[in-house]
């Protein structure tokens, strides 16, 4: 008997394996080429260019929070100049006359009628960062002159406040008077006496950072004002040497700041001053201090949160530029820096492997239980600072405990935030005032809440205070202090821990703004700026 053939369905079987074979193998090829990709992809260099397209959204939002600086201002030889804000007028005209020094300008810090220089010196210094990091991106938006003119509102304060080389005046008001009063800051009549800090009574931390803004606002004036730039470049040299020389807390000086503005520490002021110092004068002797004697306040490898009492975060970033941009990559004391700002930058991103934990439902950074939008609004605008450094320099990732990520990544974090506050949150609000059709209407802020027309005295105008009619005044730009931790707002004038707002905050807002209301280069040199 011959052979019996094989059966069709052997031979169908047969060619089942092969196919099956072949359909492993081109899967194989597939998925090694795609893996060869996404690597390529993820080592690409990212590259920017000069401003590109408007976002509609944050340009609305940065021209809405620039109008809070108007509604803080205090007034300067009987003129409150070029302010829009229709229901401010002149006030705090005499601050400073009793003692022969004029402080009638700076602004109110907050809700009240109080002038405190650590926050708003911090103010001045958020501000010139912004500016010369995006000023061309504020600038297309028709910003960088109503920012110019807000901080040099702040500087000409400052200025006048240092009127003797180790002499800084740090407080306009008693808080206490203040806060026993609800009316307009147009018609305060309680005495209004000023603090220093001087050799007897040091404040490290306040001296240094008023030396900050006024080296980092010495940049931004250094072509457009020189003669101007140098003198606030005179007195942030001279600040520092007062500050570092004569160490000591303010809180410890003058016990009673601590019921307001309490600092936790000085180290981090002077490092922050030294590294804006070391950027508006390219001298070694603040690149010294900051890889020398300094390095005991640098807290390398322990991120923490930006803030007007905590500069770490901020100074370990803007010295990262060093690295960065400023032919000091082999420094070991500066890659420490640049370390730390890095870990920093891996808490933020919710995906790394060291992402914080503190953090809403519904995703935004939640650390304090008073002020809490100031640590994610801060955070951001580190967060692109940071990301542009990476752009600019063609620095294609970071890493986290192993895992990479992107200039993008870091981005889409901040963006994350301040969607967060526009209205992209459970309550549907927008905490920034005047943005959107639903943000409070009960704002903490005297001004707002008093009408225009109406001259209540200190006690008199506490009706309004309890009133149950919203603010007769928009107080435009305000950023309340935040969101509970779950999420919710309660829009009642006496409610200060939500509702009432900051110029301090208002400065890192409108440092995230105008970070993100565009796209481009950041310049490789401070010095550089204005770019054109």
């Amino acid at each position: 008997m011959g052979a019996k053939p094989a059966s069709k369905s052997c031979k169908w079987l047969s060619w089942f394996i092969v196919f099956a074979v072949l359909a492993v193998i081109a899967g194989a090829v597939a998925l090694v080429m795609i893996k060869k990709k996404q690597n390529e992809k993820d080592n690409e260099v990212p590259t920017m260019g000069p401003p590109g397209v408007v976002v509609g959204k944050y340009s609305d939002a940065l021209k809405t929070a620039m109008q809070f600086f108007d509604i803080q201002k205090c007034t300067h030889s009987g003129k409150l100049v070029n302010n829009n804000i229709s229901w401010r007028g002149d006030s705090g005209l005499k601050d400073g006359e009793d003692v022969k020094v004029d402080l009638s300008k700076g602004m109110y810090d907050a809700g009240d009628h109080m002038k405190f220089g650590l926050p708003m010196a911090f103010t001045a210094t958020v501000l010139s960062w912004s500016i010369l990091e995006y000023g061309d991106h504020m600038d297309k938006v028709d910003q960088l002159e109503k920012a110019q003119d807000s901080l040099k509102w702040i500087t000409d304060f400052l200025v006048k406040a240092h009127p003797d080389d180790n002499v800084l005046y740090i407080q306009v008001g008693d808080p206490k008077a203040d806060h026993e009063c609800w009316n307009r800051p147009e018609d305060m009549t309680e005495d209004r006496p000023v603090i220093q800090v001087n050799t007897s009574a040091p404040g490290t931390e306040v001296a240094a950072e008023t030396a900050a803004a006024m080296a980092s606002a010495s940049l931004v004036f250094k072509k457009s004002n020189p003669t101007y730039s140098d003198t606030l470049l005179d007195h942030a040299k001279k600040l520092f040497t007062f500050a570092n020389e004569n160490r000591g807390s303010y809180s410890k000086s003058i016990p009673d700041v601590q019921k307001f503005y309490n600092s936790t520490g000085y180290g981090d002021e002077l490092l922050w001053a030294a590294g804006w110092l070391y950027h508006a004068t390219g001298d070694n002797t603040y690149l010294d201090f900051v890889t020398g004697d300094g390095v005991e306040f640098a807290g390398f490898g322990k991120p923490s949160w930006f803030s007007w009492d905590s500069k770490l975060a901020g100074a370990q970033v803007l010295l990262s530029r060093l690295t960065f941009f400023g032919g000091n990559k082999d420094n070991s004391v500066l890659q420490k820096y640049k370390s730390t700002a890095e870990a920093v930058m891996c808490g933020l991103l919710p995906k790394s492997p060291t992402a914080t934990t503190s953090r809403t439902k519904d995703g935004l950074i939640w650390i304090s239980e008073w002020n809490a939008l100031q640590h994610p609004i801060a955070s951001s605008f580190l967060a692109v600072v940071y990301s542009d450094y990476m752009l600019t320099s063609k620095t294609a990732k970071l890493t986290c405990n192993g895992d990479s990520f992107k200039p993008a990544d870091i981005r889409k974090f901040a963006i994350s935030q301040i969607e967060y506050v526009l209205g992209n949150n459970p309550m549907k609000m927008s905490y920034l005032v005047g943005y959107g059709d639903n943000y409070p209407k009960y704002v903490h802020h005297r001004g707002a809440s008093i009408p225009a027309d109406a001259k209540p005295s200190c006690s008199d105008g506490f009706k309004y205070f309890k009133s149950s009619d919203p603010n007769p005044n928009v107080a435009t730009g305000a950023l309340v202090g935040e969101p509970f931790l779950n999420e919710t707002y309660r829009d009642i004038r006496d409610n200060v821990r939500q509702g009432e707002p900051s110029t301090y905050n208002s400065a890192v807002l409108v440092g995230l703004l105008s970070s993100l209301v565009t796209t481009s280069s950041v310049l490789e040199s401070l010095t550089s700026y204005p770019a054109m």
